[in-house]
């Protein structure tokens, strides 16, 4: 008997992390009937087609269509439209990936009908509950029946939070599934075109990607932000796909970049694209946790503009650094003198989570 597993998405990222596992479910239909749901919480619709032909998944089976507000608003929107759907669908159980809204909107919602929930990409932790991504994550992981974790720092900290031993899977980051995916279609003639579209030179361009209300809502925050990107560019291009809320603060504030064409600010790109410029920057700024692990699998210095981050391993075994604004020049310039360090992969971070995964749900009761 197939076990019917609803796969749930809310923004962008979600995505690269859905693939693997449903790639792999429908490898094995005795055993699984996967079906998607795109809660639609960041991002429209359209934007997010090209996310499913770069990975090869289908149109999602649901797509709520929640869109912005504030948390409240958001989740609560969420939580009504997916009891709907699942009360329609009827899963033996409910996947939640990372750390959005949705992820914590869709896991309460499950529990409260008596469905299972696996969380994948468990156990991060920031220690930083000024973050709400740091609140999902553990109102999440409190509920959820299996825990699947990307590195065994996220094993202790379940533990040490009482969570069952037997609840937590050690997998590895099934991102990276999506990444090696991603660079095997990914070739030099590919990224050529790319580099050309947008003026760019192979590893002579910074890239640059921020979104965090810490970085990005707070006025004089952007303003110092964007004063140094303007700047800086003057030395070494920088390419800038703003994500939706960095854009309208950088309009409400009239900072649009002066340095011709140096600086240039685009629209968010496909996963293709923004691959192919990741692995050839000189290295890249971000708030993103899941750059910090793209950017350590492709061996690219990364620069976090945050205090913390929940992905610690980045930092003890890849090629991340956390820095603010006080010590990034400081930083830049040991990238640029060839002295940052070198970065390893992570254990099981191989290409093969999603198979893994898949394996131990086989094993489960429906």
């Amino acid at each position: 008997m197939s076990v019917k597993v609803v796969l749930v998405a809310g923004a962008r990222p979600n995505f690269m992390k859905i693939a693997p596992l449903w790639l792999e479910m429908r490898r094995f239909p005795s055993d699984f009937k996967p079906v998607i749901l795109h809660t639609g919480q960041h991002y429209d619709y359209q934007m997010s087609k090209v996310f499913f032909e770069d990975l090869e998944l289908p149109e999602p089976h649901y797509y709520l269509g929640v869109g912005s507000g504030t948390h409240a608003e958001q989740t609560g929107k969420i939580m009504i439209e997916f009891e709907r759907a699942i009360q329609k669908e009827n899963p033996n159980l409910v996947v939640v990936f990372g750390d959005v809204n949705s992820t914590l909107a869709c896991s309460v919602t499950a529990k409260k009908l008596f469905i299972k929930v696996a969380h994948i990409e468990a156990g991060l932790r920031s220690f930083d509950l000024t973050m709400p991504e740091e609140i999902n994550r553990k109102v999440t992981d409190a509920i959820s029946d299996i825990l699947f974790t990307p590195s065994k720092d996220g094993d202790q900290n379940l533990i040490r939070e009482g969570v069952e031993r037997n609840q937590v899977h050690f997998v590895g980051n099934i991102m990276i599934d999506s990444l090696i995916s991603i660079l095997k279609k990914i070739g030099s003639s590919y990224e050529d075109k790319v580099f050309q579209r947008y003026g760019l030179q192979r590893n002579q361009f910074v890239l640059v990607t921020l979104h965090r209300p810490s970085n990005v809502d707070d006025k004089d925050s952007l303003l110092r932000i964007m004063n140094f990107l303007n700047n800086f560019s003057l030395r070494i291009p920088i390419i800038f796909p703003v994500h939706p809320r960095t854009k309208k603060m950088i309009n409400e504030l009239d900072m649009s970049p002066n340095t011709n064409g140096a600086f240039k600010i685009i629209e968010p790109l496909r996963y293709k694209e923004f691959i192919a410029l990741e692995k050839s920057s000189m290295f890249v700024l971000t708030d993103s946790g899941g750059i910090q692990e793209e950017t350590t699998y492709l061996n690219v210095p990364c620069l976090t503009l945050r205090p913390n981050t929940e992905r610690p391993i980045t930092i003890s075994q890849g090629t991340n650094e956390l820095v603010s604004m006080g010590n990034i020049q400081e930083k830049i310039e040991l990238i640029l003198s060839g002295n940052w360090k070198q970065g390893k992969f992570p254990e099981l971070w191989d290409g093969k989570t999603g198979q893994r995964i898949a394996e131990i749900l086989k094993k489960m009761e429906p």
